[in-house]
């Protein structure tokens, strides 16, 4: 699970300003990009190059949907945890990662002696009852590298956002 490259240019004014524009989400208008192009006093089709060249360059990463699923009722919402023996634990992240039900996916740092897990999968489910085949599909596909696991339910909602760019300075006079 190699660590995303960073981009090779950073954002200029525009780059920024677009990214302003959208960052809380798109217009829900039949044109979102002409919308989001008319604030900023520009074509639709430099908006929509300058998403993908920005896309491309790995300053942003995706431009989604983002469904709410408490809303859509899937409320058992499980990060677990993994003991992997570390000689494999990139391989077996990778098929975890590869899961239709898991949404997240990470190799982290044991801290030894009390945390031992160094791969962590969230798994979404209406109920607790309902992740369980997901966690033994993981463990099986885990196998004899995985020395112990555990899962951690969510409890509540801290924070819902990415990166949020603060508003633009105004102009010095």
């Amino acid at each position: 699970m190699p660590d995303a490259e960073a981009p090779t240019g950073s954002p200029d004014a525009l780059d920024l300003a677009i990214i302003r524009a959208t960052q809380s989400g798109l217009p829900l208008v039949p044109q979102p990009y002409a919308a989001v192009a008319a604030g900023l006093g520009l074509g639709e089709d430099e908006v929509i190059a300058r998403l993908a060249a920005m896309q491309a360059s790995g300053a942003l990463r995706r431009i989604a949907a983002v469904p709410d699923h408490y809303r859509l009722g899937w409320r058992a919402n499980g990060m677990t945890v993994w003991d992997v023996d570390d000689a494999c634990v990139d391989t077996l992240g990778e098929r975890v990662g590869a899961l239709p039900f898991v949404s997240h996916c990470y190799r982290r740092p044991r801290h030894l002696p009390h945390w031992p897990y160094n791969l962590f999968a969230m798994v979404h489910a209406r109920t607790q009852e309902d992740a369980a085949p997901q966690i033994t599909r993981i463990a099986a596909l885990l196998g004899d590298a995985c020395r112990a696991h555990d899962v951690l339910w969510s409890t509540r909602i801290l924070k819902k956002t990415g990166l949020r760019l603060p508003p633009a300075a105004a102009p010095a006079d």
